[in-house]
């Protein structure tokens, strides 16, 4: 069921993705009740704004702690973000996230 990919312009490898032109985009179809990804910022440590969708749409009241209802958000620092917290039955779901600036570091996924 778990399938992803990136669009945009990213230098892939030494265990991470970087973005390095915006926008940029991962998608990843999942069925878990918690959608978690370890990012890092730019190297100069500026926020990196992102929106994040599930089905194509904002997430609304399955937005994680890291994510608003209008899907928006910020890395700031490296560590684990929340992007997504289902409410309902857990169910196949489609997740997009697209980075508004260039930089970010991508590194991993978790589910809960």
């Amino acid at each position: 069921m778990n399938q992803w990919g990136l669009s945009g312009s990213w230098n892939v490898g030494g265990g991470s993705a970087v973005l390095q032109a915006a926008p940029g985009k991962i998608v990843f179809r999942f069925h878990a009740r918690d959608l978690h990804m370890v990012f890092g910022p730019t190297k100069n440590s500026k926020p990196v704004r992102f929106k994040v969708k599930l089905d194509g749409a904002v997430p609304g009241d399955n937005s994680g702690v890291d994510s608003a209802p209008d899907g928006s958000g910020e890395v700031r620092e490296p560590r684990l973000y929340q992007l997504i917290r289902q409410k309902g039955q857990v169910e196949d779901r489609a997740f997009e996230i697209e980075f508004l600036d260039p930089g970010v570091q991508a590194f991993s996924f978790t589910f809960g």
